[in-house]
């Protein structure tokens, strides 16, 4: 488990509500931000990445209770999460094939 300082925990919030603002303004449709593709994507999967690190619901609650993308970041974590263990229990034979097409 990694441990991180408030300081390193208030980078990582900053750095995630920035990501999360820019996704919740283009999903939004705002006018005053223009969509850059590859900076949408990359902003999706940096929030992907500092929720994986920490338990964003004890860590940032206000960013999740105000972010409509950091709260379907949250979930599309734990439904990946649930169907990776669901396919090693439930589908053996589909994950060895799944992890040689992959190699």
């Amino acid at each position: 488990m990694t441990y991180f300082t408030r300081s390193q925990l208030s980078a990582l919030e900053s750095t995630a509500t920035a990501a999360a603002s820019y996704l919740d303004a283009c999903d939004g449709g705002a006018q005053y931000v223009q969509l850059d593709p590859r900076h949408y994507r990359e902003c999706g999967k940096l929030l992907d990445n500092i929720f994986s690190l920490v338990d964003p619901r004890k860590a940032f609650p206000m960013l999740l209770e105000q972010s409509a993308a950091a709260r379907e970041a949250v979930e599309t974590i734990r439904l990946n999460r649930q169907l990776r263990l669901s396919r090693l229990v439930y589908y053996p034979e589909l994950t060895a094939l799944i992890n040689r097409v992959t190699v």
